[in-house]
């Protein structure tokens, strides 16, 4: 990574730390890392914050080219917080793998250039001129959140992970919506899972501090009552080809009562959906192409198209299940909002409280001699405190 994206990063995630639970435009951006250290709590909500509501945008024109109806677009919003943690997590796993060469006198080489050695001490420097400081900072806020959490005898189980991950879950409309945001990120569901413990641990420190009244959560769902309704859905399958002769015959092979998934299976070129047997799941207006979608809405339940023609070729789309639009009610909304609000108001603590568990503890780090100045001069104060304490 180089110095200017070190910095555009660090220049976001201070953002989003100023602004976390203030913003009802931005799209569901969890808190990154903040300036103490902390990784402040993910929301991972959409639109406004709402809880479980999905941001179902128009694909990209450029991904649109792809074979397939232009699928479910997801929110970009939330892969933020991860290529973040991509990125730190990149720098831990690759320096604490490195042995220091002031630990040992062995400096082998990791990689030779037409016959030159690159030695370990090389690698391990530059990685900590990369992106050391910040990395041993976030271990550094790692360990004393841990050791507060261990004073307040605060475990963190299997169950505890399990919600953790639920909840950052929820805020994607499908399993498939968030495999691709860890893929985007260059993670896999275990390498977030091992983030959680931290993550729990704030919560279980910070969460009775937030108090969240009835009198809030009427304001938050009344502030956002739209992004809370469902509107009408159909769940599709549909096969797609390049020509319209293909189409043609497939059509008739349909009609003369040849399987759809079948042949969704052998004959269609959408990768996204032929696997399923065409199954596009669930989708609401403006989210496909306009002659898909038309198409898609015009049908019942069961029904079958005609031969229906997009960008990416001749689709035969088939109706499976509808769903009608719901206006939501503050009873059906009230927890997922009282939730939302409490992830909000430990992300607005997080940062302070970890930077008074930063100033009033011993920290030795030998990267920063500007912490380490900080400590001291902290712990002299409290020194001279209780010395003139005594002496009155």
């Amino acid at each position: 990574m180089t110095d200017k994206e070190r910095e555009s990063l660090n220049n976001e995630e201070l953002n989003n730390t100023e602004t976390a639970g203030e913003s009802s435009e931005r799209t569901s951006e969890p808190a990154a890392p903040s300036e103490s250290g902390a990784p402040v709590l993910s929301e991972m909500k959409r639109d406004g914050e709402t809880p479980a509501k999905p941001n179902k945008e128009k694909k990209p024109a450029a991904a649109a080219a792809a074979p397939g109806p232009a699928p479910k677009a997801w929110s970009n919003g939330s892969s933020k917080v991860w290529m973040a943690i991509a990125l730190v997590l990149a720098v831990i796993l690759v320096i604490v793998l490195i042995k220091p060469p002031f630990n040992s006198g062995s400096n082998p080489a990791v990689a030779t250039v037409n016959g030159t050695d690159i030695k370990k001490d090389k690698l391990y420097d530059a990685l900590v001129e990369a992106g050391g400081t910040q990395t041993l900072d976030s271990l550094i806020t790692e360990e004393l959140v841990t050791q507060e959490a261990d004073k307040k005898g605060i475990k963190v189980t299997d169950a505890d992970i399990t919600k953790e991950m639920d909840d950052i879950k929820k805020g994607f409309s499908s399993e498939e919506e968030f495999q691709m945001a860890l893929q985007q990120s260059g993670m896999t569901e275990a390498d977030l899972k091992k983030q959680m413990n931290m993550q729990v641990q704030l919560r279980k420190l910070l969460e009775p501090e937030v108090k969240v009244t009835d009198d809030d959560i009427k304001k938050y769902f009344d502030e956002n009552k739209d992004s809370f309704n469902t509107p009408e859905e159909v769940k599709a399958s549909h096969i797609l080809v390049k020509t319209k002769e293909e189409a043609e015959s497939i059509l008739k092979q349909l009609k003369d009562g040849a399987d759809f998934a079948t042949l969704a299976k052998e004959k269609s070129i959408d990768p996204g959906s032929k696997d399923n047997g065409g199954d596009l799941g669930f989708f609401a207006k403006g989210v496909m192409e306009a002659p898909f979608e038309e198409a898609a809405f015009k049908l019942q339940k069961g029904e079958m198209s005609g031969i229906v023609q997009s960008s990416n070729g001749y689709h035969i789309i088939k109706v499976t299940d509808r769903k009608a639009a719901h206006t939501a009610t503050l009873d059906e909304k009230k927890a997922d909002i009282k939730e939302t609000l409490i992830t909000q108001g430990i992300s607005t603590k997080a940062s302070t409280w970890i930077a008074d568990l930063k100033s009033k503890a011993k920290i030795t780090n030998s990267l920063d001699d500007s912490a380490n100045a900080a400590t001291d001069s902290t712990a002299s104060a409290g020194t001279a405190d209780t010395a003139a304490n005594t002496t009155k």
